[in-house]
């Protein structure tokens, strides 16, 4: 099956007709069959038409087979974010002609989307997944599976939570045998602030990658569960703190230095969290210095200005002209989120209380709802809540009230 399949692959690359090929071997009706895989037929036959066509017949079944090997070993580096690894079997599977006639071309197409992602090149990904989801309508299991969580990682990308959660639990594990994304799935959970599951998954996907050696993948699911812990006094939250300095360290031994930039930032929250502005804000600098100007660096830019708005430590122009940075930042690289969030700030810092309820309410919460920004929208509504009590808007404040309390 696989030589015949070569066979015509040459015939055809050399510009000849079956015809042309069988010529004082066999006839053009056999030909066809061979390279269809529906006849026997003798090693001489092969022997003459490899002979015709220039090619060793055994290394290219050898090629042939490798490919599936080859793809399989390219997922492997990707998961464990072997950069170097992954874009040396990448550019050989390009140069591979062989790949084209295999069964895997669509497995190739997808893994090249997750490589891609793995970049954080959404632009290249997104047009990868729209093409196959466009021209195959029912794709083989894994490779469906596949696709949904390629559509989750991007989704998680472009911070659209709720997509991601609703896609990722559709995946069928029976047929994706790939625990990786279960981290993935934890991550979204976290996301819509839904702890328990996002430990329970994080945790699940702990296991694989202990199994599989996996380093990297495990800084990123033990960062989650402990992300999903709440401390109770000073003790706990000296566990953490040391817990979160443990990762650390494994990612300065890994040279993780994306890695270390989350968990600083993590870190930094959880000084935030308790008042501790000075630490907070030396951690969401430390994590700012790791990163590019991206999403996650706003992220970090945005911690740093509350930390020093609350706690005194920079004057108004100066976390004025840092917000206006952030605001020019997120304009630049289409970050929506951070537009609002920077916005709000500077409302905040100017001391514009009308205008800064006025716009959450109009604009801030029904995006983040969009979203699925669960634990931000539960505490935009909280000071919402506040907000028309202190001005006597009391039909405004029940209705929230409703909300809050559905909400739990």
């Amino acid at each position: 099956m696989y030589e015949g399949k070569i066979i015509k692959f040459y015939r055809e690359k050399a510009k000849l007709t079956q015809q042309q090929l069988g010529e004082g071997i066999c006839s053009d009706t056999h030909v066809s069959k061979i390279e269809r895989g529906m006849t026997d037929y003798s090693r001489q036959i092969t022997s003459l038409f490899s002979k015709r066509l220039g090619i060793n017949i055994e290394e290219e079944v050898k090629r042939y087979k490798n490919t599936k090997k080859l793809l399989n070993h390219w997922h492997d580096a990707i998961i464990k974010e072997l950069f170097d690894e992954a874009k040396k079997i990448k550019d050989e599977l390009e140069k591979e002609p062989l790949l084209q006639i295999t069964d895997y071309q669509i497995l190739f197409e997808l893994l090249k989307a997750r490589y891609y992602l793995m970049h954080n090149n959404l632009e290249q990904a997104d047009i990868i997944i729209k093409v196959i989801q466009i021209k195959n309508k029912n794709l083989p299991p894994y490779e469906s599976n596949l696709l949904k969580h390629l559509l989750g990682i991007s989704y998680l990308s472009k911070q659209d939570m709720i997509k991601a959660v609703n896609i990722l639990k559709t995946i069928n594990p029976e047929d994706y045998k790939n625990p990786e994304y279960y981290l993935n799935l934890a991550t979204s959970y976290l996301a819509v602030n839904s702890k328990i599951m996002a430990y329970y998954y994080a945790e699940k996907s702990l296991q694989y990658f202990i199994k599989t050696n996996n380093i990297l993948k495990m800084i990123d699911a033990e960062m989650i569960m402990l992300m999903t812990r709440e401390s109770e006094g000073y003790r706990d939250f000296q566990k953490i703190v040391e817990q979160y300095k443990a990762l650390i360290h494994t990612c300065e031994q890994c040279k993780a230095s994306d890695k270390k930039a989350r968990l600083l930032h993590n870190l930094a929250f959880e000084h935030y969290s308790r008042h501790k502005y000075e630490d907070a804000s030396r951690m969401y600098q430390q994590s700012m210095v790791l990163k590019k100007k991206s999403a996650v660096y706003l992220t970090s830019l945005e911690g740093f200005i509350r930390s020093c708005f609350e706690g005194n430590l920079l004057s108004e122009h100066e976390l004025i002209t840092l917000c206006r940075d952030g605001l020019s930042v997120a304009r630049e690289i289409n970050q929506y989120l951070y537009l609002i969030s920077f916005k709000l700030l500077l409302y905040l810092i100017n001391n514009q209380q009308s205008e800064y309820f006025s716009y959450l309410s109009s604009d801030a919460l029904p995006y983040l709802k969009k979203c699925g920004y669960v634990t931000l929208v539960q505490r935009y509504e909280k000071e919402l809540f506040n907000y028309y009590l202190e001005t006597d808007e009391k039909g405004k404040a029940l209705e929230l009230a409703d909300i809050l309390i559905n909400s739990g």
